[in-house]
């Protein structure tokens, strides 16, 4: 990953300190010299262009599908005071054994005191990202096609609350993160959005970068059965959103119907090998009575596990995200295939102080404008 560029205004200035980190091949496919390849990594990331990326038909449509697949959260909230290991008694026989299996997971990721002696983590990755057109909802010959778009990103966590993301592939930039009060994502192109309902960890972490938040996510889950995996024996543990819960992330004009979350743990190694998550929104149209559908079904299959200071962290893996869209006249679906590789993780970092999470000033402006409306009503 490169992390600096060269000074084009001083031949012996000081190298510039690139945000988010971009993957060699990225910097090395942006021209013949050091210096060329600068001046199109600059005059791209003000570009903003995207013309075939993920066959979008827009940049707003790109912008969307980027935020959609780079920076998802997961419904659930994760509270990192609560013990990691629970009484397998006085339950069911699917919820017991599911406690049983976070039992395992946690002894197979480092054990609970080095999973709670984790206060704070940074992490650098690479991505790539394949995406295909949108092509009928019954025709099943839907592959990601096109050109495959080279990205990087940085995370930044103090305990599950506070986190921030940035993400960068093509050119754009999307940016994500919470205060522990309010999630919140924005783009280069688009303005930034608050998360309806209370702040929410990002996917990301439970693709094998945070074992702690993914044992304490699953700690309430059923055992549901048994699948093979890539040729690994798992257990399938499965959680599934409260109504109360799907109605807080919902707006006055999108409605959450479901949202459930699997775990495939290996049944020989313990450790977790593909995160999955189903969730349908149902959206109301603006003409007529009818509603339109979006159903995103997302498949994280981790791998290359490698201890970093006693902690089994996934190193690689895939996620391939399937977007249907249906009602009224729509009858479509589009598939996202994203491959990462980390490059760069290390725990507990000195100086992360609450500044490193501020939420950008509009959401702040949103924030104090809701607390008044609250006060005029009451």
């Amino acid at each position: 990953m490169r992390k600096l560029c060269p000074n084009i205004h001083k031949e012996d200035g000081l190298d510039t300190v690139l945000e988010v980190p971009i993957p060699e091949e990225m910097f090395t496919n942006m021209g013949s010299n050091a210096a060329v390849r600068w001046q199109n990594l600059r005059a791209l990331m003000r570009a903003q262009s995207a013309d075939e990326t993920f066959a979008a038909a827009s940049k707003n449509e790109f912008m969307a599908l980027l935020k959609l697949v780079g920076s998802p959260l997961i419904p659930f909230q994760v509270h990192p005071g609560q013990p990691l290991i629970r009484p397998i008694k006085d339950c069911s026989i699917e919820a017991s054994t599911a406690k049983y299996i976070v039992q395992q997971y946690v002894a197979a990721t480092g054990g609970q005191a080095a999973l709670n002696s984790v206060n704070s983590m940074y992490a650098v990755g690479q991505v790539k990202m394949l995406g295909s057109e949108m092509n009928h909802r019954n025709d099943d010959g839907a592959r990601a096609k096109g050109n495959c778009e080279v990205g990087g990103f940085v995370l930044w966590q103090k305990n599950p609350e506070l986190w921030y993301f940035e993400l960068v592939v093509s050119g754009f930039k999307v940016s994500a993160g919470s205060d522990g009060k309010v999630a919140w994502n924005q783009s280069s192109s688009q303005p930034c959005h608050a998360n309806k309902g209370p702040p929410r960890p990002l996917r990301r972490f439970f693709q094998g970068l945070d074992p702690r938040s993914t044992a304490n996510l699953f700690l309430e889950a059923l055992c549901i059965g048994e699948k093979t995996v890539n040729d690994e024996e798992c257990f399938i543990l499965k959680l599934e959103t409260a109504p109360c819960i799907l109605k807080a992330q919902s707006t006055s004009n999108t409605e959450i119907v479901h949202h459930r979350i699997w775990g495939y743990f290996s049944q020989r190694t313990g450790l977790l090998v593909q995160f999955e998550d189903t969730k349908l929104v149902r959206m109301k149209s603006i003409k007529g009575n009818d509603s339109v559908f979006w159903e995103t079904s997302m498949e994280s299959f981790m791998q290359d596990y490698r201890y970093i200071d006693g902690i089994n962290i996934a190193h690689g893996g895939r996620t391939a995200t399937t977007l249907y869209r249906y009602g009224e006249a729509y009858n479509q679906k589009r598939k996202i295939e994203e491959t990462w590789r980390i490059e760069e993780v290390d725990f507990n970092i000195c100086g992360l102080s609450m500044d490193c999470f501020l939420p950008p000033a509009e959401i702040k402006r949103e924030q104090q404008a809701d607390g008044e409306q609250g006060v005029a009503e009451s």
